[in-house]
């Protein structure tokens, strides 16, 4: 069986890496062959997160377009085409029928309320191409859609009847959990890990943490993937630019790891992943108390949900001071991710489902 995946991003790009990257190897053991290509170069991929270069960012596009066009010139020789996000930033409905024409199956993988706009600072031209009637039209055209979390399967079941529930994996053989010295209070680290566009969420929990930091002098903040010009007044933050490899770094130095959302819609479509990570490291995660966190998550065994400002200071705090819980939850957490998010294991229901589709089998799983 050979399936032809086409991310949105490459490898540095989280959404992808964990939706199609981390399964390549295990897939192709299990004698599926795979191919990949990502829509953005990595050229085109930091381009994305940097504000301005209008003029680069549309040669890029185009450039991308042109590139994926041509990679679908040989979709005939592939029994699955595996859609990680969209094909083309515009309604690719004529493409997509063709394909399916000559019975190559669609599978359409997504992990954001891409139904729901958010302004995007970084890359204002994206924010006139989205659109929920594109997502809509292509959630009628794919043969299958596996969705990041429940919310974002409801949504799909509405206009494609085979989808599915896929959580993401977590390989905690790349991800180490560490032997943390959980009673030396003198240098206990409060972290985040994400991207540019969602270090903002930060700004939430901004008194909580200044408060800690006025409480807990000990205690050290560090942040990951943000802007360098990132701050919050009043606070002393260790910022790093992200890497693959900087981001094993800074978990291994990780004891809390932080979670905000806005309270609202579009963060129901998020699917753990930042939480899930932290978790997977031994990093005891506090995070907002909505959606598919809920659901991941429960609270003080493998983590902590929080709601409101006095909640994050109260909790934060608990863990500073009680050594003993921290570790407990610490290795609950990266116990439950070994136990309940396995690579291998995910690799394998996704081979099931590609072969139930190829072979026509009415239920996919």
């Amino acid at each position: 069986m050979k399936v032809l995946f086409l991310t949105r991003y490459p490898v540095e790009g989280a959404s992808s890496r964990y939706r199609v990257y981390q399964y390549l190897e295990h897939l192709e053991k299990k004698g599926v062959s795979c191919s990949v290509s990502s829509f953005m170069s990595y050229e085109m991929y930091l381009t994305t997160f940097m504000k301005g270069n209008k003029a680069k960012k549309i040669y890029l596009t185009i450039k991308a377009i042109v590139r994926r066009l041509f990679t679908l010139l040989f979709f005939y020789k592939y029994d699955v085409i595996y859609l990680q996000r969209e094909m083309f930033p515009f309604n690719s409905s004529v493409i997509e029928n063709i394909i399916r024409k000559f019975g190559v199956k669609l599978v359409f993988d997504y992990d954001d309320a891409l139904f729901i706009t958010k302004v995007n600072s970084y890359n204002k031209i994206s924010n006139h191409i989205r659109s929920e009637s594109r997502l809509i039209s292509t959630l009628k055209r794919v043969d299958c859609v596996l969705a990041g979390n429940d919310f974002l399967s409801d949504y799909a079941k509405k206009y494609c009847s085979q989808t599915l529930t896929f959580e993401v994996a977590e390989d905690t053989s790349r991800i180490k959990g560490k032997d943390r010295d959980f009673y030396n209070k003198e240098n206990i680290v409060i972290g985040w890990l994400g991207s540019k566009t969602t270090a903002k969420y930060l700004q939430l929990i901004s008194d909580p943490l200044k408060k800690i930091a006025l409480k807990y002098p000990n205690v050290r903040f560090e942040v990951m993937g943000s802007d360098k010009e990132f701050s919050i007044a009043g606070l002393n933050i260790k910022i790093t630019p992200w890497s693959l490899e900087n981001e094993l770094i800074a978990l291994s130095k990780f004891d809390i790891g932080l979670m905000p959302l806005p309270d609202e819609e579009w963060s129901k479509g998020k699917s753990g992943g930042k939480a899930r990570t932290y978790m997977a490291a031994g990093v005891v995660p506090v995070v907002t108390s909505i959606g598919y966190n809920c659901q991941l998550i429960k609270h003080m065994q493998t983590g902590c949900l929080v709601k409101t400002q006095d909640e994050w200071f109260y909790y934060l705090s608990d863990l500073i001071v009680n050594d003993k819980k921290r570790k407990s939850i610490s290795i609950a957490a990266r116990e439950y991710v070994i136990e309940n998010f396995n690579v291998e294991t995910k690799a394998e229901e996704m081979k099931v489902i590609f072969e139930n589709l190829v072979n026509g089998r009415s239920n996919i799983v």
